[in-house]
């Protein structure tokens, strides 16, 4: 194993790469659909648990502690987000 995968906690670093711009990616699509009012609210917090919890994933696999409690924070969030505006 690389020095590089063990300050990743044995991640592939390309893997944790993809994941992390793909929760980039989700997190601005789903403050788009939110912000032009669209009536597509809940597929918006399906997008920001989709980041979230792509987020958390490299939080964790880099040992990011702060990052992590962000991110599980804004899981549970986006997962009320869904449960209240999930007829929209």
């Amino acid at each position: 194993m690389t020095s590089a995968n063990m300050e990743q906690g044995g991640v592939n670093p390309k893997m944790l790469d993809v994941a992390k711009w793909i929760g980039t990616g989700a997190g601005v699509s789903g403050a788009v659909l939110i912000a032009l009012n669209v009536g597509l609210v809940s597929h918006g917090f399906a997008l920001f648990l989709l980041s979230s919890m792509l987020w958390l994933a490299a939080a964790v696999a880099q040992r990011e502690p702060s990052l992590a409690v962000l991110q599980g924070t804004f899981t549970a969030i986006n997962v009320i987000g869904l449960w209240r505006w999930g007829g929209s």
